[in-house]
């Protein structure tokens, strides 16, 4: 698998503050995203690392390197990576809500156009590569030695 090509800074000032200023933008709701079940944390940190990148790389650097949400955020900027326990409860999350919209309307003509972007962005997400594939030492590593402790459990 071939990694994604990396993104060059904002030329001018006023763009790189723009940028800058959106980053923290989706930040800010992936904060809420953390504390309200409802709302996603994780495509709101790759959104803000996607800004971060482009208005500031010691900020990109900051998200990357996050303890909670730095690997997820570098499987997906560099592979395009979403895990499988994540991919479960982002679908979960789209049948949590295409099921509130069936109960919350009337009729069938939003539930059908709801229920059809919600099917795209579900087979986006399910069609992502699982994880950042094993580099060739840690495979190497993983022959000479065996299994780890979680993989022998």
């Amino acid at each position: 698998m071939h990694e994604r090509p990396i993104v060059q800074t904002a030329a001018s000032r006023s763009a790189r503050w723009a940028w800058v200023g959106a980053g923290w933008f989706f930040v800010g709701l992936g904060v809420v995203g953390a504390f309200l079940p409802v709302m996603p944390t994780t495509c709101f940190l790759i959104l803000a690392l996607a800004c971060f990148t482009r208005g500031s790389p010691r900020l990109a650097s900051w998200l990357l390197n996050h303890p909670k949400f730095g690997a997820p955020l570098r499987d997906w900027q560099q592979h395009g990576a979403i895990s499988p326990p994540t991919k479960r409860v982002a679908v979960g999350g789209l049948v949590v809500a295409w099921a509130i919209v069936i109960v919350a309307t009337s009729g069938w003509l939003l539930p059908l156009g709801v229920g059809l972007v919600l099917t795209c962005v579900g087979t986006y997400i399910l069609t992502r590569p699982d994880g950042c594939p094993v580099s060739s030492s840690e495979r190497v590593s993983r022959e000479m030695l065996g299994p780890s402790v979680e993989e022998r459990s």
